[in-house]
């Protein structure tokens, strides 16, 4: 039976019961236009505790998930390096995945996933999926009025400490896949291609202030581990449609900041955190900043599944695609390249953004019953 043809809630499986997963899970068994039917993980104790936590019916294997009939999309929240390898092996069972950021960690097993996917006729959508709240989407459509008139550049900034003071387990967020950049990058990137379309080439520069930091909290408070990443990334992009952006990622600064501004030729506009579903707007134009407080789309943890499920059901494109996910990677990839050659670096790959989400647009509604 084609994705089409299938009506009702759409089955969903979860590969991984670590820390985010209890948010996924949160926010998936509320929302009623998906059904949670089983969770695995390579530790069976984890798996069968979220399943009896979430009210989840069943728990055990990979291999037993993917041998459920009834499960359509697939939730990849493993580690970063086995994105690539667990979105393949859900594709080769015949079902979508929805994978944690990033798609992958190199082009070559992006475009992997992206040929499997259209080759098996099934999805591969990917987080994150904050640009889908009511923050980010008033934004973009506030930047399309012409608010701002044309939007000319982007200043973003995400710093702070690092996350080994509160992460239980925060090593692999200092290697190959993570850092500042992989890490919380895709949520500022992924927002300013929506805003500002495909980015065409990229400059850098990075650093690491420590190669080695210890664990801050939790039962491995003490231990050390080595970083292998830049901790600090500074960009500049130059986008297809001529704006360009500067932003720093950093694990290094004591002090916590975020910033995301859109500058136009006739105001500017303070964006919210894009780490975030919702968060007021600033608008600046005539007269007085104008705070704008966004009201609008509930959006949590999640979301992008329910979008990708009704997607499917309706048979049109999803909004976080598996295109725009590499593109993101495309363009992190280049700017660790352009860090490197102190040159810049060329995006090979190109996206085209989806409509902005109507204003209605509710993941907490039932709409495929």
């Amino acid at each position: 039976m084609s994705e089409q043809t299938k009506t009702g809630p759409v089955g969903v499986g979860v590969i991984g019961a670590g820390n985010i997963s209890t948010q996924y899970l949160t926010n998936l068994t509320s929302f009623p236009d998906v059904e949670v039917r089983f969770i695995a993980d390579l530790i069976p104790e984890a798996a069968q505790a979220q399943a009896e936590k979430f009210g989840i019916p069943a728990n055990g294997t990979v291999e037993e998930l993917l041998a459920d009939p009834e499960i359509e999309i697939v939730v990849n929240l493993t580690i970063p390096a086995v994105h690539a390898e667990v979105a393949l092996q859900v594709i080769a069972a015949g079902k979508s995945v929805w994978s944690e950021k990033p798609i992958a960690l190199d082009r070559e097993s992006g475009k992997r996933v992206l040929e499997a996917a259209k080759a098996a006729g099934v999805r591969a959508a990917c987080a994150p999926d904050t640009f889908l709240g009511g923050g980010i989407q008033t934004a973009r459509r506030l930047l399309e009025s012409g608010a701002i008139g044309e939007p000319q550049t982007a200043l973003t900034l995400v710093q702070g400490p690092g996350p080994e003071s509160w992460h239980p387990n925060p090593a692999f967020l200092f290697q190959q896949g993570a850092g500042p950049l992989f890490d919380i990058g895709p949520y500022y990137v992924t927002t300013l291609i929506q805003l500002f379309g495909p980015v065409k080439r990229v400059a850098a520069v990075a650093s690491k202030s420590k190669p080695i930091r210890t664990i801050g909290s939790g039962p491995l408070a003490g231990q050390t581990f080595e970083v292998t990443v830049p901790t600090h990334v500074s960009t500049v992009f130059e986008f297809e449609s001529g704006k360009t952006s500067q932003s720093i990622f950093s694990f290094d600064s004591k002090l916590p900041r975020t910033l995301f501004e859109v500058t136009g030729v006739d105001g500017a506009l303070e964006v919210n955190d894009p780490n975030m579903f919702v968060g007021d707007l600033v608008l600046h134009a005539d007269g007085e900043p104008k705070t704008i407080t966004v009201e609008g789309e509930k959006a949590a943890r999640g979301t992008g599944v329910v979008e990708l499920a009704r997607a499917i059901r309706a048979g049109v494109p999803e909004r976080a695609s598996g295109e725009q996910a590499y593109h993101a990677l495309d363009i992190m990839v280049s700017t660790i390249e352009a860090a490197e050659s102190g040159e810049w670096v060329d995006v090979a790959s190109t996206f085209v953004p989806t409509p902005a989400v109507p204003e209605e647009w509710d993941p907490a509604e039932s709409t495929l019953s």
